[in-house]
């Protein structure tokens, strides 16, 4: 099933990649290498029918027989494309010969000539309107595949079937009388949820005092971080439109969980991988420029529609968050390195937090439709006694490339290639603050990280 050393003549892509020593991401190596799908393009669908269908399956894939509606289509579209080239052919000879009969001054015959082309440009715009019907069709049901997801993804429905990878931190030894992270903003002045429900409504949260000094903090702290791990920092817009949610997959997938701004027929920013992302949208890059590392921190949105219960109180969940992303643009044959540098990145930033961990592997059913292997970073909140999920680091191989006509461009080749695009929360504020104020609670108050002493300016509140 897994390449050997050495390149495959198939029809599909095979990256190999130099063996390595698998300690922190064992699943992500296979037999020393990696294993990587080439994107979903109509031909690579043609090509190899049975492997999309097999591989789709593990994502719970409910439209198998779509991509047999793909083929089909195609079908027709490529008789269409034949036939319409065929008239505009004959019309571009006949063309020629009226020009010369003219010329030679046979004007009957030249006139008959012309009554034909007339005929065949009415039929030429019937098969172009045909072709682009069927273009266009096409592309609406190729929206519909997701990406597919790596070897190493396990089967499973839900989050309950994700597998834990590694474990790191030490559980809290909570007081007697810990109380949740909702209690404690309320008893030091933190976190005002009422106040939020009255400006805004539920999900809307309003730090204060020292939380909103806190916040500050993190958010610095963790731009510090990339930008010495070497991303280049950026400020992106808070809206994106249509084509940048195209870009990355979260339109037509998401628009529900999305806010929309009628008026002007923008989006929130769920995340700023969007809007980062999409910053190479339609652009060709030299080989020698990657990878790109870029980190942005934002305010995010999501309208989290039917959420609700004892599971999203306080922090747990929220319409408005702060995030501070890592995106990356790689060459193909560097992409699960890049992964993996990615998750030991995150794990560093959680370990200095001094928060028990746990990354988990997402399973095909909670893998998200533009993923092809993605982990989850959960923190533990003592006081909730509760995982709570804190980064998702995914690799999306070309799929978003394909999406954004995201390309590099080798030396002396003149074809341009797909890149690999790769993001990952580094990290999300909301529940990393309820873990740090449950986690570190005392009678007395909350300890505060010591890492972020710098930034706060207070050791305890």
């Amino acid at each position: 099933m897994f390449p050997s050393n050495r390149w495959k003549t198939d029809r599909f892509l095979l990256i190999l990649f130099t063996p390595f020593t698998c300690n922190a991401l064992p699943l992500m190596c296979v037999t020393g290498f990696f294993y990587v799908f080439k994107m979903l393009t109509i031909q690579f669908i043609r090509d190899n029918r049975d492997t999309v269908i097999e591989r789709l399956k593990i994502k719970n894939f409910k439209q198998p027989e779509l991509i047999d509606r793909i083929i089909s289509r195609d079908d027709e579209r490529r008789s269409l494309q034949v036939q319409t080239n065929g008239l505009q052919a004959e019309l571009n000879q006949l063309s020629k010969e009226i020009g010369i009969l003219f010329k030679k001054g046979e004007k009957d015959k030249a006139n008959e000539v012309k009554n034909r082309t007339t005929v065949i440009k009415n039929e030429l715009e019937t098969f172009e309107r045909e072709l682009q019907e069927a273009t266009e069709e096409l592309k609406e049901m190729l929206v519909q595949v997701p990406n597919l997801p790596h070897p190493s993804v396990p089967e499973g429905n839900s989050e309950a079937d994700n597998r834990i990878i590694r474990e790191g931190g030490i559980m809290p030894n909570l007081h007697e009388n810990a109380i949740p992270h909702w209690e404690l903003g309320t008893k030091y002045n933190l976190i005002d949820f009422d106040l939020g429900v009255k400006i805004t409504g539920g999900g809307f949260p309003v730090f204060r005092g020292k939380g909103a000094k806190l916040q500050r903090a993190l958010i610095t702290y963790f731009l510090d971080q990339n930008t010495g791990a070497g991303y280049e920092e950026l400020l992106p817009p808070l809206m994106v439109n249509e084509a940048s949610g195209f870009g990355t997959g979260q339109l037509p997938d998401k628009e529900g969980q999305m806010y929309h701004v009628t008026g002007d027929n923008l989006y929130l920013i769920p995340t700023s991988e969007i809007p980062v992302t999409n910053i190479y949208r339609d652009v060709i890059l030299k080989a020698a420029d990657l990878p790109i590392k870029n980190t942005a921190y934002t305010p995010c949105f999501r309208r989290e529609a039917g959420s609700y219960g004892k599971d999203v109180r306080g922090l747990n969940r929220v319409h408005q968050f702060d995030k501070v992303e890592i995106v990356q643009i790689q060459h193909p044959s560097a992409s699960y390195n890049a992964l993996e540098e990615m998750v030991n990145h995150v794990e560093q930033l959680v370990i200095n937090l001094g928060l028990p961990y746990r990354i988990v592997q997402l399973c095909g059913g909670d893998l998200s439709f533009t993923s092809a292997l993605t982990y989850d970073f959960e923190v533990y909140a003592a006081a909730q006694k509760k995982w709570l999920e804190v980064s998702s680091v995914s690799n999306f191989e070309s799929y978003q490339a394909n999406r954004l006509k995201l390309r590099y461009r080798e030396p002396e080749e003149k074809r341009p290639q797909l890149a690999h695009t790769l993001n990952g929360s580094a990290l999300a504020l909301p529940r990393i603050v309820a873990a740090i104020l449950e986690n570190n609670q005392t009678p007395e108050g909350i300890m505060v990280p010591e890492v972020l002493h710098p930034y706060t300016g207070f050791d305890f509140i």
